[in-house]
């Protein structure tokens, strides 16, 4: 995420689009020179493939959603061409902003994860490269005293770290609730619906103010699959 000063160069360097119905404003090989925030409005993405006569509808974009950044950050030309569906708003952001402000802003992200994954036993076997990876998936939320950040049989979608503050454990048996774990940083929690594919085991309750990283499940099983032994010992925690 951008600091309040990052965003408010990123706002002040953006220029408002509108487009009509049916109108291109990225077209497939193109170079790449600005990406685009929709505003209002959705817009189709289509590639055309080679060996393939025409061009296939590949993804859908709305509102709140951006497209064209990958020309930015790989140098490379437009993968795919984009056309509005009907009348759209966008915002557009040249590339040299993009990539003085978001780039930088990605790498403060990083550095910080990074540092702070060195720190979790879990990940103390994990190299450079694998840590990096994993600092790029995380997301983070923030969450009061008292929230319920998991609920007990609720699926599971995320894992969860905890960066700052402190949460509880909270295991509902026959009517009757029990702690069975408490956290602070540098702990982890919501690995065994993802492992198992099963319902939470137990609720998690904020017991502070405080700042979880998760990542979703495709990025856990991707990033994290080789520490499945090392999770599943956590299995005797809830029981």
């Amino acid at each position: 995420a951008l600091d309040e000063k990052d965003l408010a160069t990123v706002v002040d360097a953006t220029e408002p689009v509108t487009l009509a119905e049916k109108e291109r404003v990225i077209k497939q090989g193109d170079d790449g020179d600005f990406m685009f925030v929709v505003m209002d409005g959705q817009l189709d993405c289509y590639k055309k493939f080679p060996e393939e006569e025409n061009e296939k509808l590949v993804k859908t974009v709305e509102k709140g959603d951006c497209f064209g950044e990958l020309a930015l950050l790989y140098n490379c030309p437009r993968a795919a061409s984009v056309e509005s569906r009907g009348a759209c708003e966008l915002l557009k952001l040249d590339s040299e902003t993009f990539t003085n402000i978001v780039s930088e802003a990605a790498r403060k992200k990083r550095e910080k994860y990074d540092a702070f994954l060195q720190k979790v036993d879990l990940l103390k076997g994990v190299d450079s490269y694998e840590r990096s990876q994993i600092a790029d998936a995380l997301a983070s939320e923030s969450h009061t005293s008292g929230a319920v950040i998991v609920k007990q049989d609720d699926p599971g979608d995320k894992f969860y770290i905890v960066e700052e503050g402190t949460a509880k454990a909270m295991k509902s048996k026959g009517g009757v609730e029990s702690e069975v774990k408490q956290y602070q940083a540098g702990d982890y929690f919501g690995e065994l619906a993802l492992l198992r594919n099963e319902p939470r085991a137990a609720s998690v309750v904020a017991t502070a103010d405080c700042q979880v990283l998760t990542l979703d499940r495709g990025a856990f099983k991707r990033l994290l699959g080789p520490l499945a032994t090392i999770l599943t010992r956590a299995t005797e925690q809830y029981k």
